[in-house]
């Protein structure tokens, strides 16, 4: 019996699809990742070397990307970052701003961002961007963004002590700290750690409130009320030293309560991402159109491993090995009880407030760096533009 002839569409998948699955081929060999028989990655036997290579891979494509932007607008923007000798240790007074799109803090937020050493997410769903400010000498600390947490987090999950009804229900009361850290010369004096402390502060609770109070479900249609009592955050590679031992006044700022499985996509990204899209538009598959907050945690994720199970690649080609260490960040004194339903409201009782936050950082981390290891003051605002240029031409 013969077999019905191909169509014409028909074909052009097949002839996308085997291009495509050459290209993912090439694309994990090409970032020093092994294949087990013919897909499956062995990324737990991937060399850390071996990821930072394919961040500083990546990160070069993102500065490239930005080269416009970093034309037009860093000479511009430069006077709001510090030179060492600006930095007036003793007096250093942190304020939080939040970040509106198309503003001087937008660009500020994206030209800190560009310096980090692996790219930074965009985040999905609710979104928060916030600058942090030395007050006394009006330049740049850092900068911290929180986004919608990942529906699934196993360490998170038991930390909480969730069952999958109440994780459904109050997840909406946990962020996500996807950005988060200083830039220099402040990244010299342990400033990633105040800006980490600054998480739990009355103006993050506050600013969340201001903007999510009324907010309704998108699924459900329902008001949810929302009251941040947890954020998580997660090191990039591996055990992080600037999360850990973020504890003032002897109460621990953040709390390390894991490490992810491995699993992700950040080795997915850039043109891949978009032939992966493409491709899921000629299957006509639903995750082809972009994220839009109530589609479901993950979109990238699921779109990614869909598009895998489609052209019968093995979906741990997601399993990247890298072992994030997990935090969590309590807002609220009774977050667990809160986020069980246990208790029926949160326990803000002993939040301080940024400038209080701060002063205890300045004792506790900043001063004393200071003093051990002074050479920040020679950091020059212009040394900001060679960090980003050194990084674009890969050097």
């Amino acid at each position: 019996m013969k077999s019905k002839p191909e169509s014409a569409e028909e074909g052009l998948i097949r002839a996308f699809e085997r291009r495509l699955r050459r290209k993912i081929r090439a694309h994990v060999r090409g970032i020093g990742l092994s294949l087990d028989g013919g897909w499956g990655m062995q990324g737990v036997q991937a060399s850390k070397e071996a990821v930072r290579a394919f961040h500083a891979r990546q990160r070069r494509e993102r500065l490239a990307g930005a080269k416009g932007f970093l034309d037009s607008q860093l000479d511009r923007r430069l006077v709001h970052f510090a030179a060492g000798h600006e930095v007036q240790v003793a007096r250093i007074q942190p304020r939080l701003e939040l970040v509106e799109s198309d503003t001087l803090g937008g660009d500020l937020f994206r030209i800190a961002s560009l310096t980090w050493s692996v790219p930074v997410s965009q985040g999905y769903g609710r979104r928060m961007r916030f600058l942090v400010w030395d007050e006394w000498v009006g330049k740049l600390i850092g900068i911290i963004a929180l986004g919608d947490p990942v529906f699934n987090l196993r360490v998170r999950d038991e930390f909480v002590g969730w069952d999958a009804s109440d994780r459904s229900q109050r997840l909406v009361d946990v962020m996500d700290g996807y950005v988060l850290g200083a830039v220099p010369p402040y990244s010299m004096l342990l400033g990633g750690k105040l800006v980490a402390a600054l998480l739990r502060t009355r103006d993050i609770r506050d600013a969340f409130w201001a903007r999510y109070r009324e907010s309704r479900g998108v699924i459900s249609g329902e008001r949810k009320g929302a009251a941040l009592v947890m954020v998580t955050t997660s090191s990039a590679l591996g055990r992080s030293s600037i999360y850990n031992r973020v504890s003032l006044g002897g109460l621990h700022y953040l709390k390390a309560v894991g490490f992810t499985a491995g699993y992700g996509h950040f080795h997915v990204d850039g043109d891949l991402f978009a032939d992966i899209r493409e491709y899921l538009v000629l299957r006509k598959h639903s995750y082809a159109s972009d994220y839009r907050f109530g589609k479901g945690p993950n979109w990238k994720f699921r779109a990614i491993r869909a598009a895998f199970e489609l052209m019968g690649i093995d979906r741990d080609v997601l399993l990247h090995g890298v072992k994030r260490e997990v935090f969590v960040c309590r807002l609220a004194r009774n977050a667990e009880r809160v986020l069980r339903g246990e208790d029926p409201a949160p326990d803000y009782g002993d939040l301080l407030s940024v400038s209080e936050v701060g002063e205890l950082a300045l004792d506790r981390w900043i001063r004393p760096r200071a003093l051990r290891c002074p050479d920040f003051s020679s950091w020059k605002r212009e040394d900001l533009r060679g960090l980003l240029e050194s990084s674009c031409a890969g050097e």
